[in-house]
């Protein structure tokens, strides 16, 4: 149901008028962030159009359909999967997923969806066929998957779920009703943690504030890997506006090159711009309650105090700037010095 979802009320009552209407588009598209459910609601719509006991517009969970639909996982392809050019199938036969490999939908997966979309389904009303991060489609697969969404069968559903909508050719967006999804609360990504994963409560608010409203990303963070991560960071803050220690400045230098691969380097950036933005906000006023850090509230006073607003602007742009360098193969032991020294001297 529904209603076991998190958040996103919006989309949520979008998708209950729609089923109401009885006249369910052929193809949506659902929008928003990575991790806040976009697949589960796919999943859920799934379960509502091939659900054999209703429970008013919703699936009731408990028929067997339901219980095969609510059992995908889709786990990611390996790259000795001789299935990654294929769709992957679920437990219910006329419930599929195209997904991409090494950030790639190709065109096969395409060329099979569009022949099984042609089929009437196997054993429930409706088929439902569920294309995750469709932006990742290269050229030939979009031609594919548009030559579908432009001969619809009645009784095929498309759901194309995505973070970057205005990666997708304008034709495809044309053709997909969409739906979109927004971050989900803070309150209930902590409640979601402590109640269904069983993790400690201040571990599960630092998630949860860190998280960005996205429950996969919060499942997916290591909080002693972040916590260990924070302290460097912010004993760089500390060295740049109380101690002016510049020993400090080249070890962290150090570390942040020491990074094993680009996305631990980057997820490094994004912890210490976190806590310029903490600290400038504590700085300007903002309410305590606001901040994604507020377990160091003292540490980041301090620094607050001692804070330009000016040359916290001047360090946000200057990381905006390495991290979006990053799309190329740079060297990030001399970006890492070059970055600190611009700070210091900003």
């Amino acid at each position: 149901m529904f209603s076991t979802l998190i958040g996103n009320d919006e989309a949520r009552e979008t998708l209950r008028r729609l089923l109401a209407s009885g006249r369910v588009p052929g193809s949506l598209l659902f929008t928003g962030e990575q991790g806040i459910g976009k697949k589960l609601f796919a999943l859920e719509m799934a379960k509502a159009l091939n659900c054999r006991n209703r429970v008013g517009l919703e699936a009731c969970d408990e028929c067997s359909s339901c219980k095969r639909i609510s059992r995908s996982t889709f786990p990611p392809f390996s790259n000795d999967d001789d299935n990654r050019e294929r769709m992957i199938w679920s437990e219910h036969a006329d419930v599929a997923m195209a997904r991409p490999f090494k950030n790639i939908i190709r065109v096969k997966v395409m060329r099979e969806l569009e022949r099984e979309a042609n089929f009437r389904p196997f054993e429930g009303v409706a088929r439902i066929f569920i294309v995750e991060d469709a932006d990742t489609m290269n050229d030939q697969a979009a031609n594919a998957l548009l030559k579908t969404l432009e001969e619809p069968e009645p009784t095929s559903h498309l759901i194309l779920t995505t973070s970057n909508p205005t990666a997708l050719p304008a034709t495809i967006r044309s053709r997909c009703q969409a739906v979109r999804f927004g971050p989900i609360p803070t309150v209930q990504v902590e409640k979601f943690l402590v109640e269904r994963e069983k993790l400690p409560p201040a571990d599960a608010e630092l998630l949860a504030r860190t998280s960005g409203g996205s429950i996969g990303r919060a499942l997916s963070a290591d909080v002693e890997t972040y916590r260990e991560r924070r302290a460097e960071m912010l004993s760089v803050l500390t060295a740049l506006v109380l101690s002016g220690d510049r020993a400090q400045l080249i070890r962290s230098a150090e570390g942040l090159a020491a990074a094993k691969d680009r996305d631990q380097y980057e997820q490094m950036l994004e912890v210490l711009e976190v806590l310029i933005r903490d600290a400038l906000a504590l700085r300007l006023g903002r309410p305590k309650e606001t901040i994604v850090n507020s377990d160091l509230l003292g540490q980041l006073e301090k620094i607050g105090k001692g804070l330009q607003t000016s040359r916290a602007a001047q360090w946000l742009s200057r990381i905006e700037e390495l991290r979006g360098e990053l799309e190329v193969n740079i060297n990030r032991r001399i970006a890492s010095d070059a970055l600190l020294v611009s700070m210091a001297t900003a």
